[in-house]
């Protein structure tokens, strides 16, 4: 028999839950003090499956996992920009990004995308001289008397932080919105008309960010595959493989980052470009609204490269 939810799920909600859970999992990783303590791992891991089961069965599985579950919500944005997708049963191919076409209404979706964007572009700041000179000259005073307080102060500082980022992103979509609504006197909001055009920019951040950590850090699965638990094991024969973390120089890193950037921005303005044909019977109109929207990801283009450039 199929489970039947305990309670309708509160459509004003939206996908506030997924987007808290984002950010506390962003919080975790980025500001916590010790975020690889097994003690911290095994906690956090508690509370995350104890909240995803009890949202799928108050909600429904695929209701809490379009709303409230955060990794769920994620990958299915990520998704939607490939050329691969589901239909009556069957896997059908399609232009890359056509699935994100529309408006995206559901609340709480722009509070989850800015978390996306905002938590990498906190991540890379927190890597630059600039802000580990403010961590330090914050918790220096009570590091040898107070370490507890040390702890503290920089968590909150680093919180602080990751919260400000998000809010930033928010604050220059929604600028832009408003700028590009004001320019073509447009009847409604247009908030949710072109959200989606900042997925692929999100997406190319966590590629820019992180595939060079990928690349270095992830070699050390292999040899974990044949001794997981560290016995000795040999099973797969790969034990004794040993990581290159030379693998990519750093002009190679700088390059995919730049170009990585590019690409999504550009892919970003096509999306954007696109809903603004399909909104605006005018083309002048069309082409008007895309002003405040070309800024923007200039905007988020060069900060992008100024934080990477500084870390």
């Amino acid at each position: 028999r199929r489970a039947k939810p305990l309670a309708p799920y509160p459509e004003r909600l939206g996908r506030w839950p997924g987007a808290l859970g984002l950010l506390a999992f962003t919080a975790l990783e980025l500001a916590y003090v010790d975020p690889a303590s097994p003690r911290a791992l095994g906690f956090a891991v508690a509370i995350y499956t104890y909240v995803t089961l009890f949202g799928m069965a108050a909600f429904g599985r695929d209701t809490w996992t379009g709303r409230g579950e955060a990794f769920a919500i994620l990958f299915a944005y990520l998704a939607r920009i490939a050329p691969l997708h589901v239909r009556d049963g069957r896997i059908r191919l399609r232009w890359p990004l056509t699935g994100l076409a529309g408006p995206e209404r559901v609340p709480g979706s722009l509070a989850f995308i800015a978390v996306m964007l905002g938590s990498v572009a906190f991540d890379g700041y927190s890597r630059t001289g600039t802000w580990q000179d403010l961590v330090a000259r914050a918790v220096g005073p009570y590091v040898v008397d107070q370490p507890g307080t040390a702890d503290l102060v920089e968590t909150g500082l680093k919180l602080w932080g990751l919260v400000s980022a998000v809010a930033l992103v928010a604050l220059a979509y929604g600028a832009a919105c408003a700028i590009a609504g004001a320019i073509v006197n447009a009847p409604r909001p247009l908030q949710s008309e072109f959200l989606l055009s900042l997925v692929p920019i999100a997406f190319v951040y966590e590629v820019a960010h992180y595939f060079s950590l990928f690349l270095t850090q992830g070699q050390f699965a292999v040899p974990l595959l044949s001794d997981p638990f560290g016995r000795g094991w040999n099973l797969l024969g790969t034990a004794g493989v040993v990581p290159d973390l030379t693998v990519v120089s750093p002009n190679t890193v700088w390059y995919v980052q730049a170009g990585a950037l590019v690409a999504g921005h550009v892919a970003g303005l096509a999306v954007a470009h696109d809903r603004a044909v399909d909104l605006f019977p005018s083309r002048t109109d069309a082409l008007r609204s895309q002003y405040a929207m070309l800024a923007l990801m200039v905007l988020y283009t060069v900060g992008g490269l100024w934080i990477l450039s500084r870390g």
